[in-house]
């Protein structure tokens, strides 16, 4: 038996296997006012023909100043709505389920005039200083969020993703060196992200999952461990997250502690959490060999596994991957011609 090419089934959500392309900002220069445009319609629905199971678009961002850079997209207007569902719409048609990645970049907005954030603590690389959000605007960011849900779920999306990582606000709120507030947020370091989430389950239909990633780990020095995250992914799971897709750091320069640089380095923290929370789990980071891919979900460490740099390069991976490792390929017709078992 092979694992990559096996359905997979979550809540009301059915994948045709086990291959997800994780979300990669594209920086697109021609992305006005944060709408998608014909290089994302592209670049989505080509990996749904190369094969993919779940495609999640790159960081959507719920505010204009919550975006990494300005050529990045968002969904703070229903005017974004049209765009994104044209792309749903014609992925669904090549068999492939898709999600988005909802998030605000808080102290890493690079473009924003001052950046928001947990606290105000600045970020290396970041021209501009970030300024705290009072605890009034914590609340109605949670707002934010939830409308942006309400919008995905307008779009047709099949699942949605928190980004609560590599060092963007839910993250920052949830990290003890980052976020050095006195107020309720402050307290309690899991209160924003968990709030986040009751918000936007709120508005999701009761089939659909709900995915949130997570850095396991933070890197900069006195940065938290695997215990810190975990024991906050276990309120985040009680509040309704369906599953973690678990990267790690992102959050500030590395110190000490530095991130690997070998395939499937991050798949350990993938295993604990699905250990430790009992909940399904996306492997990320250097999984492009599609052995080391196999060997993940195999091994039980993980459910899904996400290719990135991998989908970049080659918009079929997940073709060319389950070809190599199940030795079967159901190429769309019209390549039928080249891509076969050889």
């Amino acid at each position: 038996m092979t694992y990559l090419d096996q359905p997979y089934t979550l809540r009301g959500l059915t994948l045709r296997n086990r291959i997800v392309m994780p979300p990669m900002c594209q920086y697109s220069v021609e992305a006005e006012d944060g709408i998608p445009n014909d290089w994302h319609f592209v670049h989505y629905v080509s990996r749904a023909i190369g094969g993919a199971g779940l495609l999640i678009v790159e960081m959507t961002d719920v505010e204009p100043d919550g975006r990494i850079t300005n050529r990045d997209l968002g969904l703070w207007s229903d005017n974004h709505i049209p765009a994104f569902k044209r792309i749903v719409d014609e992925v669904h048609k090549h068999g492939a389920k898709i999600g988005i990645q909802i998030a605000h970049a808080g102290r890493k907005a690079e473009d924003a005039a001052q950046p928001v954030g947990a606290s105000s603590l600045p970020v290396q690389g970041i021209k501009n200083a970030p300024r705290a959000l009072s605890t009034e605007e914590t609340r109605a960011m949670v707002g934010k969020y939830r409308d942006a849900a309400r919008r995905a779920v307008e779009a047709g999306f099949d699942t949605i993703e928190l980004h609560g990582a590599h060092g963007y606000l839910i993250h920052q709120f949830h990290s003890p060196g980052i976020n050095d507030r006195t107020d309720e947020y402050g307290e309690d370091l899991s209160r924003f992200g968990t709030e986040v989430i009751q918000a936007v389950r709120s508005v999701m239909p009761a089939d659909m999952p709900l995915l949130f990633r997570i850095s396991a780990i933070e890197y900069m020095d006195g940065g938290y461990d695997l215990d810190h995250s975990v024991a906050i992914a276990k309120k985040y799971r009680d509040a309704g997250v369906d599953l973690f897709h678990v990267s790690s750091g992102g959050e500030a320069p590395a110190g000490a502690r530095k991130p690997a640089n070998h395939a499937g380095y991050q798949v350990p923290f993938a295993r604990a959490y699905k250990q430790e929370l009992g909940v399904p789990v996306i492997a990320v980071g250097i999984l492009e060999d599609p052995l080391v891919a196999e060997a993940a979900l195999a091994g039980g460490d993980a459910d899904l596994v996400a290719v990135g740099r991998g989908m970049l390069d080659d918009p079929y991976w997940a073709l060319h991957a389950i070809r190599a490792v199940a030795r079967k390929v159901e190429p769309p017709v019209q390549y039928a011609r080249g891509i076969y078992v050889r």
